[in-house]
């Protein structure tokens, strides 16, 4: 897996956004992207997962344009920081609906269910669930159709400190099993936790990108949390 980012771009009111960013992601990566608020982070994930329509650039991943929207989806898999799933369906219609619309198998279903510990919730409608557990839904949807990338806005946002760990241990699982995972954050802990290169945005540019190591000595990280 081989992510090539090229001059992408999207421009809100007041020239907030993303300007003119590039870069590039190799297969096994786990990377942290920061800043403040308003940064840039959030539009940045929501680009590349296909959310939004970007005004500048383009996004390729092995070589393939993202244009194509069930190309993505086998690509790159989306988990937004709030989870968007049908709260008055159960665990297993918001699932199937997914599966259903990107020709994914049943299959796949089931073993999401079994594999991120959802069988005992599978037919309780969404909103009776607490937020841990609809992010594990939002997580096992964005894993069924296989995609060797993953993007994660703020995953640990709202969470306790028991789910936070649990969040950690599933992310570290995914990345161990080969996938490629990029996420938004704005805890040391998160940063330090997990990531093994880390991006920073700045008003909507990409002012930083290398170690743990090299971050945390830098003058950017004392900026954004002094």
């Amino acid at each position: 897996m081989h992510l090539e980012v090229h001059h992408l771009s999207k421009l809100y009111k007041e020239n907030r956004g993303l300007l003119a960013t590039g870069f590039s992601v190799d297969k096994g990566e786990l990377i942290a992207v920061v800043g403040h608020n308003g940064a840039g982070k959030s539009t940045l994930l929501k680009l590349l997962g296909g959310w939004l329509v970007p005004d500048g650039g383009e996004v390729r991943v092995d070589g393939i344009s993202l244009n194509n929207r069930r190309a993505l989806v086998r690509k790159i898999g989306f988990v937004p920081e709030t989870p968007n799933l049908f709260d008055f369906f159960s665990v297993e219609y918001n699932l199937g609906l997914f599966a259903r619309l990107f020709q994914i198998p049943v299959s796949r279903i089931e073993g999401t269910l079994r594999e991120f510990n959802l069988l005992p919730f599978r037919r309780n409608r969404v909103q009776v669930l607490s937020k841990g557990l609809k992010q594990r839904v939002s997580i096992g949807r964005s894993l069924l159709a296989d995609p060797p990338l993953l993007l994660f806005d703020e995953p640990t946002s709202g969470l306790d400190f028991e789910m936070t760990k649990e969040i950690y241990l599933l992310l570290k699982n995914i990345h161990a099993s080969g996938k490629t995972i990029l996420f938004t954050s704005h805890r040391p802990e998160d940063i330090k936790t997990l990531a093994t290169r880390i991006m920073v945005l700045h008003q909507g540019s990409l002012v930083f990108d290398g170690l743990p190591g090299e971050y945390f000595e830098s003058r950017i990280h004392q900026n954004l949390y002094s």
